[in-house]
C-alpha cells in the first residue's frame, strides 16, 4: 500500500490519501482493512474509497462523507485506471467545511494520481 500522509489541512481537518493495485471486492476490503491496521487511520473520521475494476465494476464507500466516494470514482474514470483502489482519509478538526470537503477529495486523489 501506497500512504502519501498528510497532504492538505484546512481549518481543521486534515486530509491524507493512500491506495494500492486491486483486483477483486475481497481485494478492496482487505485493503482498507490494512490501512486502518495504522492506529490513527482507523480513528479517522472518515476512510471514503474507490476503485473501478477492469471488469467495469464500481466499488467505492463513502464511509459517512456522502458523495465522496463518487467523486474518486469520476476521477479514475477520467484517468482511465482501472485495478486501483484509492482511499482518502479525513480527521474532523471542529468545522465544517462543506462543499470544500469534495473540492480537497479531489485535491487528495490529484496528487496521489500524480504521483504514480
Amino acid at each position: 500500500m501506497r500512504q502519501l500522509g498528510i497532504i492538505l489541512t484546512d481549518r481543521g481537518p486534515k486530509y491524507a490519501v493512500s491506495g494500492a493495485p486491486i483486483n477483486s471486492h475481497d481485494a478492496a476490503k482487505e485493503c482498507v482493512k490494512a490501512l486502518k491496521r495504522d492506529k490513527r487511520y482507523a480513528r479517522a473520521t472518515h476512510n471514503t474509497c474507490a476503485a473501478v475494476l477492469s471488469d467495469g465494476q464500481v466499488l467505492k464507500n463513502d464511509d459517512g462523507e456522502a458523495g465522496a466516494g463518487m467523486v474518486i470514482v469520476r476521477m479514475l474514470c477520467r484517468e482511465g485506471l482501472h485495478d486501483h483502489m484509492i482511499i482518502v482519509t479525513r480527521w474532523f478538526g471542529g468545522t465544517h467545511l462543506g462543499g470544500d470537503r469534495f473540492r480537497h477529495v479531489q485535491s487528495c486523489v490529484r496528487q496521489y494520481l500524480d504521483e504514480l
